[in-house]
Parts: C-alpha cells; sequence; structure tokens
C-alpha cells in the first residue's frame, strides 16, 4: 500500500513540474512580429525620384554642361571652342578626365 501512495506522489510531483515548465515556456516566448504589407515594402524598395536639372553656361571660350540630382552635383563637361577637346571635372574632387580614345 505504501508503494501505491508512493507513486500517486511522484506522479503528482512530476505533474505539477511539467505544467510549471510548460508556464513558463510559454511565458518566455516572444510575440511573432507583424510582416510589413506589400505596399510598405514595395514603397521601401522604389527609390524616390528626385528632380534633375541640366545647367549650361556658355561664353567666349567654353561651353560647360552640368548635371544637378536633387540639388547635387553629378557631373560636369566641359567643352573648349576652337577644336580643343571636351573633358569631365568631378565634382568632389575637382579632377579633370579627357576621353582621348572614342571607339
Amino acid at each position: 500500500m505504501k508503494s501505491t501512495s508512493f507513486l500517486h506522489s511522484l506522479c503528482a510531483r512530476t505533474l505539477v513540474l511539467s505544467f510549471g515548465c510548460l508556464g513558463s515556456l510559454a511565458q518566455a516566448q516572444t510575440p511573432i512580429a507583424t510582416a510589413p504589407t506589400a505596399a510598405a515594402s514595395a514603397s521601401a524598395r522604389v527609390p524616390v525620384e528626385q528632380p534633375k536639372q541640366q545647367i549650361r553656361v556658355e561664353d567666349a571660350s567654353n561651353r560647360i554642361d552640368e548635371v544637378r540630382v536633387g540639388g547635387e552635383t553629378r557631373s560636369i563637361t566641359v567643352h573648349p571652342k576652337g577644336g580643343m577637346p571636351s573633358y569631365q571635372v568631378q565634382p568632389a574632387t575637382g579632377e579633370r578626365r579627357w576621353k582621348v580614345l572614342g571607339f
């Protein structure tokens, strides 16, 4: 008879412990983050189109073509008059590059 009550006691303790562990696991889980909607993710991938300006300045010896996107200078091309080859100026550094061979 003692072995039966011991067995019942052991089973009861095991059940209490297992339910306690399940309860703590359920509390430890974090909620699943909701996925962004298709419209929100599509708008995040598409870049906002910024206004593009093409500015041309001309004097007696040069013609300068400048391209600005969103107010930031992207390219400067200088076309000297009098048969000289045109060249590009890097906006950030001021370096000049000539196109030597054109194919």
